[in-house]
């Protein structure tokens, strides 16, 4: 018996690629125009200011803005740096616990979708949606349990039809009506 503590770990962060990608793009895309906002409103606001400063023992009166313009910018492209660096490592974990679970779901859920009725849909317990897992195993039982009813039915009535020699066409169609849902459905 293996000692794996942790069964459902992915070793993947990309599980869905497109999605993920788009997601930490449009975060950093965010802070992107958060910085431009910022740079623009302090350029604006510093428009009709002046600032003096040395330059090689000589005083220069220069307008604000344009004397912090390149300090802000430097300074702002360093912050987009390492702040974009941030979101991308965090988007990246949480968008993990989003995109997995979806993947699992439509993995699962078209198994289901072919007919497997005894397929549970497993999360790990940090993932995000698991109530909807929960949900989503319920119907799929209470869909099982359904059929399996159906399928009891029918062959209470094939049983029926034979003991009260029923015409052999109804006895016929009531069998392929049972072999369908047999082989339609895993129960």
């Amino acid at each position: 018996m293996s000692q794996n503590k942790h069964p459902y770990r992915r070793k993947h962060y990309f599980i869905k690629k497109d999605f993920q990608f788009k997601f930490i793009l449009k975060f950093c895309l965010i802070i992107l125009a958060g910085i431009i906002i910022s740079t623009s409103l302090l350029f604006l606001f510093s428009q009709n200011t002046l600032t003096s400063s040395f330059n090689q023992s000589r005083l220069i009166i220069k307008n604000t803005a344009v004397a912090i313009l390149p300090a802000v910018i430097y300074t702002n492209l360093i912050t987009l740096g390492l702040i974009s660096l941030a979101v991308i490592v965090v988007t990246l974990f949480v968008s993990h616990k989003i995109a997995g679970p979806l993947f699992r779901f439509e993995k699962d859920i078209k198994e289901i979708g072919q007919g497997n009725l005894t397929k549970k849909i497993g999360l790990r317990k940090k993932d995000q949606i698991t109530d909807m897992a929960d949900s989503l195993n319920k119907m799929t039982a209470n869909l099982n349990e359904k059929v399996l009813d159906i399928r009891t039915e029918v062959e209470h009535l094939v049983e029926s039809a034979a003991k009260q020699n029923a015409p052999q066409g109804l006895i016929e169609e009531l069998n392929r009506l049972n072999q369908k849902i047999k082989s339609n459905f895993k129960t």
